[in-house]
């Protein structure tokens, strides 16, 4: 493909091409394996103007990470309809993540396996990202277990653990998933569900497991 320059093309708008073409190719390729040619002759710019908007190339893969982060959470929360049942909160939640992950499959190969594999800064930003959704669904357990056996003194480290088990269970499933054949959103989400909330509806009943003495 070659270069069509846009001179009336606003700033921002070119600027996305950019971030969209370099997302495709760290995905395919990976960060180290990208080319600056590559990714300007895929947005149809040329490479000193890449460079003029974005710095680096590691600038630029920094920019990819926090945008396709930023859409991550963002899906993942507008999935949660508060109000709901506290199981539907969280099907709406698994549904949303394994959907966006599934349609944006070179954004999560460069939040799940790039951006971790190649050392600071890149894995500080995901590692933030990885934080904010923890949060978000520690908060989600442990409101929905407060309000289900109405105990509002529930400390969160009873559940931040199971919401760190859980986010790390999606990530791995939703990479198995964008690689198996067949699996779609709603049957990641729902081996997701099946294998959690067991344990979870359990909790929100106020009967947690227990180790033997």
């Amino acid at each position: 493909m070659g270069a069509v320059k846009n001179k009336r093309m606003p700033r921002a708008v070119r600027e996305q091409q950019m971030l969209d073409a370099a997302v495709h190719t760290f995905g395919q390729r990976g960060y180290r394996a990208a080319s600056m040619d590559e990714i300007a002759e895929l947005a149809g710019v040329s490479k000193p103007l890449v460079y003029l908007y974005l710095n680096s190339k590691e600038d630029l893969f920094t920019a990819c990470i926090r945008r396709e982060a930023k859409a991550l959470t963002a899906a993942v929360r507008a999935g949660v309809r508060p109000g709901l049942p506290a199981d539907h909160q969280l099907w709406g939640g698994l549904t949303a993540f394994f959907t966006h992950t599934a349609q944006n499959p070179e954004a999560w190969s460069v939040l799940h396996l790039q951006a971790r594999t190649h050392g600071e800064p890149f894995a500080a930003e995901v590692a933030a990202m990885r934080e904010e959704i923890v949060v978000f669904v520690t908060q989600l357990i442990v409101v929905a277990a407060r309000a289900a056996h109405r105990n509002p003194s529930l400390p969160e480290r009873e559940v931040a653990g199971l919401a760190e088990a859980l986010v790390g269970a999606a990530e791995s499933l939703a990479a198995w998933a964008n690689t198996a054949p067949g699996v779609s959103a709603k049957q990641a989400a729902t081996t997701l569900m099946n294998f959690a909330w067991a344990g979870l509806g359990d909790l929100m009943e106020g009967r947690p497991w227990a180790p033997p003495a």
